[in-house]
């Protein structure tokens, strides 16, 4: 058998839920922790090109940026630049570790809520920075709210939601974050405006006001069934898998969660467990996707969207504007993955995403080598920008309702309770550490490798769809604990799967044995 589809998955249970308001508020409260990720990463790359943070800070780039006869591929190429934007994912990586641990002791939303603070305290050093040390403490600091939310938020999110509805409710999250980028490139256009200093302490400090939107929202929320049971408030889970399924009939559903909680407590090492023959497939499939997600290029486009458009021979407001643009695009297509994504499937989408990313970066590619060659120099004109910007679009929407959402869609709903924080922290950590190296090392390449770096990014998007297309079984409508049955029915995986790892209940297994 060639690919990895699973149409039906012997064994799986249906739970008897209905969609009420209560899981559909918590799962919307929930998401606003995409809000600080989409934020920063729409703020960094505008504020990055505004002329006053350039000469108070980086006044070598400023001059560079001036030169009427600068290489456009080298007119920004700065590692202290970059540094500034690259450093916040350096230190999310380090707080995702911690994060895993905080999870899953004491529950998903007080792993929210310190995320939402060490931001707030990040945005106010970065709106107040005399100097690049209190600008890189703020980023580091950001950083770590980075790190706590994005390890609680998608786990909270898959844990929350019913079966049939998991990949739209936990894509609420990538929502957050366009959202987040979209306002701040909106920030971004105004205030580059603004005389003097002001501009850009507005657009960092105001990262202070999605932290404290995810801050009230993580008091205010309740913890997940999963997560009350593991830390041993059983009767209170019972109560709150009843409140959010709208039943008193949740009997089989609790206690799957209760004989999973049982088999979680047996492992007391997590992340030495995670690596054991019978987690592989979790553990490779939660490393790779966050790998490929930051190698398809999309981050070339979403923190340096504002200085690309410049490189493009846009000039400061149109790049900006242009920035605009895109981020609203991807805002919009990340809903066509909400409303899909759990009647099509995951393949489907990933698969789709893939060729038309793999399309339009080897046509944007083309087309920057056939206007500024090897040696970087020559204009564009209207109609070829705008050509290219609407082949950016093309990228970013296949990008939107794909790589982008089941990204962090499908790491949090194929592991077992017992090493789901780790792999989620593992995913975060990939992650984070990927989006460091691109962050940090795409100016430098884009000088070096020229428009060659698209045909390198889109050799990674060629890889990935072949390995979703063979690797990847589809996880839709499954409930979160009966993932293994799914890895357990897979041409490839299904040899990892010990046979008394598929969900037998114990109720079954006490019946078997009569």
């Amino acid at each position: 058998m060639a690919g990895g589809f699973v149409s039906q998955t012997p064994g799986v249970r249906n739970y008897n839920y209905k969609l009420t308001p209560k899981v559909f508020v918590t799962c919307f409260i929930g998401a606003f922790g995409g809000l600080i990720f989409g934020y920063d990463l729409g703020i960094s790359g505008g504020v990055t090109q505004m002329e006053p943070f350039l000469e108070e800070f980086f006044p070598d780039v400023h001059r560079k940026m001036k030169s009427a006869h600068q290489n456009e591929y080298c007119r920004f190429d700065s590692q202290l630049l970059t540094l500034f934007t690259s450093s916040l994912y350096l230190a999310a990586l380090v707080s995702s570790l911690f994060a895993s641990t905080i999870t899953r002791v004491f529950g998903r939303k007080w792993s929210m809520f310190l995320g939402g603070f060490t931001f707030f305290i990040g945005s106010a050093f970065n709106g107040f920075a005399q100097n690049i040390a209190m600008l890189l403490i703020g980023r580091i600091l950001l950083g770590f709210g980075v790190g706590f939310a994005n390890q609680s938020v998608p786990v909270y999110l898959s844990e929350m939601a019913p079966p049939n509805l998991r990949g739209a409710f936990n894509n609420g999250f990538q929502v957050a974050i366009i959202f987040g980028i979209v306002v701040a490139t909106i920030i971004n256009y105004f205030t580059a405006q603004l005389k003097g200093n002001i501009g850009w302490r507005i657009s960092l400090g105001l990262a202070c006001v999605p932290a404290m939107m995810i801050m009230i929202g993580a008091l205010i929320l309740p913890d997940t069934p999963n997560s009350l049971i593991e830390r041993g408030f059983t009767d209170k889970a019972k109560q709150m898998l009843q409140s959010i399924r709208g039943t008193n009939e949740v009997d089989e559903e609790f206690q799957d969660l209760v004989d999973a909680s049982e088999e979680s407590k047996q492992v007391k090492h997590p992340w030495k467990n995670i690596l054991l023959p019978r987690y592989r497939p979790q553990l490779i499939i939660t490393c790779f996707i966050p790998f490929f997600q930051q190698l398809t290029g999309i981050n070339v486009i979403t923190f340096y969207a504002p200085v690309l458009f410049q490189t493009l021979g846009f000039g400061s407001k149109a790049s900006l504007l242009s920035a605009m643009v895109t981020g609203i695009i991807e805002l919009l297509c990340t809903f066509v993955s909400v409303f899909t994504v759990d009647r099509f499937g995951r393949r489907v989408l990933f698969l789709q995403g893939g060729i038309q990313m793999l399309i339009s970066q080897i046509a944007i590619g083309v087309m920057i080598g056939v206007k500024f060659g090897t040696v970087g120099t020559g204009d564009i004109g209207k109609t070829d920008a705008n050509l290219i910007v609407a082949l950016i679009c093309i990228y970013v929407a296949g990008f939107a309702w794909s790589w982008g959402p089941l990204g962090w869609l499908v790491p949090s709903e194929i592991s077992p309770l017992e090493i789901r924080s780790a792999a989620q922290a593992t995913n975060v950590a990939v992650n984070m550490f990927f989006t460091f190296l691109v962050a940090q090392l795409f100016l430098t390449m884009l000088c070096h490798m020229k428009f060659g770096l698209f045909f390198f990014f889109a050799v990674f998007v060629f890889i990935m769809t072949i390995f979703i297309y063979l690797m990847l079984p589809e996880t839709k409508n499954v409930p979160i604990e009966e993932m293994n049955r799914v890895w357990k029915a897979h041409w490839f995986w299904g040899r990892f799967i010990p046979d008394e790892a598929v969900g037998v209940s114990a109720a079954e297994m006490q019946q078997k044995s009569v």
